[in-house]
């Protein structure tokens, strides 16, 4: 039994933010409709992997759920909505609070419907502000935190490939959600979650504010460096691997000392602590640089764990499906889905209950692949379903 059965949700979302947030609570046990344009949401068909056209990231932010289509722009389709609200705990959405109006999934709106209505929505920067009506994808979070700025090369900022804004939001949106439900089984109310991408990344990167504000300055963009400490680096190993090593703390430094055969450098006053370490960092890692360079990346690694030191190889895509601990785990769930060329490695719920695990009970959807059923539990009849269609409202 899911810790959330018997909890229902409306998902409004697209690309991750939301999605990934209502993927969550699918997991845990919530019954999760997908509702989209009828002729699919355009998240659905990026990163294409499939004979039909879904995608990678549509393929994980929608295991769990069920899939209606709906012109929600048509009176046909807000009557269903409201049908759909009045018997629904959470409603889950990402877009501008302009859109949020238009397509009737403002509070206010909602709360009409259902008084104890929980919205868990998602926008680029927060409402209330004078960015608030535009739009912007993870990379807007990225590059308006100040993390861009401090990350890359001298020459060349770099913006992280990995969506860790709008994954960070979902995060943070799916615990307002927990929150949310635990104050309305406490009151009876319901509330308004709200998650934003700029917040999101100014959370993880806060450390360049703070240092900035109370120091006045900025440190350098110093590709794969540390940003505090020395030795810390991606280093480059004979057989072509690369090993990343993360040293923090005397102890850890004096250990690594030893093991690259510079045992003079402990007590050498540039190396006293973190701060110092890193303003002679070129010193360190250039000598780790030069002790990786003619050994392999198997040898490396055994080396530095037998130190007992913080490090891991740089993997390949490959390489993290075929490793054995994420097997062992079982990190990545096999799942089929149609027109895939075989079982879908999915990732599990990022973690994990002793009592109520999550779990990957179903594929995410075709599209449209439940409309009937959903309907009929909302009412309507078989008659009913072919005229909507005929109409072309679902």
């Amino acid at each position: 039994m899911g810790v959330l059965d018997g909890v229902r949700v409306l998902d409004f979302g697209r690309f991750i933010a939301a999605p990934w947030c209502s993927a969550l609570l699918a997991d845990m046990g919530a019954d999760v409709v997908r509702i989209e344009k009828r002729e699919g949401g355009e998240d659905r068909w990026v990163q294409s992997v499939t004979e039909g056209g879904e995608g990678g990231t549509y393929l994980q932010c929608n295991r769990n759920k069920r899939s209606l289509t709906l012109d929600t722009t048509t009176d046909d389709g807000k009557a269903i909505t409201r049908k759909l609200v009045a018997r629904s705990d959470i409603v889950v959405a990402n877009m501008p609070a302009a859109g949020m109006r238009a397509n009737g999934l403002d509070y206010e709106t909602l709360r009409a419907v259902r008084q104890d209505i929980i919205l868990a929505s998602a926008t680029a920067y927060g409402e209330g502000g004078p960015y608030s009506d535009r739009i912007g994808f993870d990379g807007a979070g990225q590059v308006m935190s100040g993390a861009v700025y401090r990350q890359g090369l001298p020459e060349q900022p770099i913006r992280t490939v990995v969506p860790y804004a709008d994954f960070g939001t979902a995060l943070t949106l799916t615990i307002g959600v927990m929150m949310a439900l635990y104050h309305r089984d406490r009151t009876g109310e319901g509330q308004h979650v709200e998650g934003a991408l700029l917040p999101t990344a100014m959370m993880l990167s806060n450390a360049f504010l703070i240092e900035r504000d109370l120091l006045g300055t900025d440190k350098p963009r110093m590709g794969n460096q540390g940003t505090s400490v020395a030795p810390c680096d991606l280093y480059k190993t004979a057989d072509g691997g690369w090993v990343l090593l993360q040293i923090a703390g005397r102890p850890m430094f004096m250990r690594w000392c030893r093991l690259v055969g510079r045992a003079e450098w402990v007590d050498d006053p540039r190396f006293a602590d973190d701060d110092l370490r890193w303003e002679n960092g070129d010193v360190l890692n250039d000598a780790m640089a030069q002790w990786c360079a003619d050994k392999t990346k198997a040898e490396v690694l055994e080396m530095l764990e037998a130190a007992k030191l913080p490090a891991a190889p740089m993997n390949s895509t490959q390489d993290v499906l075929d490793d054995p601990h994420v097997a062992a785990m079982g990190y990545l769930q096999r799942v089929p889905f149609p027109g895939a060329p075989h079982d879908v490695p999915i990732i599990e719920t990022p973690f994990r209950l002793s009592a109520t695990p999550g779990v990957i009970r179903r594929r995410a959807p075709l599209l449209g692949e439940h409309t009937d059923e959903i309907l009929g539990e909302i009412g309507y009849t078989t008659a009913d379903i072919t005229g909507l269609r005929d109409r072309q409202v679902v």
